[in-house]
């Protein structure tokens, strides 16, 4: 498994426990920042992880209005908190990191839905992913 591809999965995991718990984005990645200081070994993941959730703090309003906009009919509060988080996720990869393929944020996410949510949120994830790279 890359690097990128841990990073991935441990910003899912913040985005996810601070939409689930209720607590602020900030906090979540303050409490994870702590955690990650005693974790040397995953350094790699962890740098990754901490650009994604930044850029999700930092885009939160045009991101949820992007997977909004495309959903289909899918108000942002109904859908499972995976599926949330990771739309979240790859937006910002889609829409605000130049460096990832726009086909690599989308068949990661894609993935994170098949093995974390429910049997048909992969293809919900892909259907609104690709719905935004085309407009974008």
């Amino acid at each position: 498994m890359s690097a990128r591809t841990k990073a991935r999965k441990r910003a899912l995991d913040i985005l996810f426990s601070s939409d689930v718990r209720g607590d602020g984005l900030d906090v979540t990645l303050a409490a994870e920042a702590r955690r990650a200081a005693g974790e040397p070994a995953r350094q790699a993941s962890w740098l990754y992880a901490r650009e994604i959730v930044d850029g999700v703090i930092d885009h939160r309003d045009e991101i949820d209005e992007q997977i909004t906009t495309h959903s289909r009919d899918w108000r942002l509060e109904r859908m499972p908190a995976v599926d949330r988080a990771l739309l979240r996720m790859a937006v910002w990869e889609i829409v605000y990191n130049d460096e990832v393929p726009t086909a690599v944020a989308i068949d990661e996410a894609v993935e994170l839905a098949k093995e974390l949510s429910t049997e048909e949120s992969g293809a919900f994830v892909h259907g609104v992913l690709a719905r935004i790279a085309r407009s974008n």
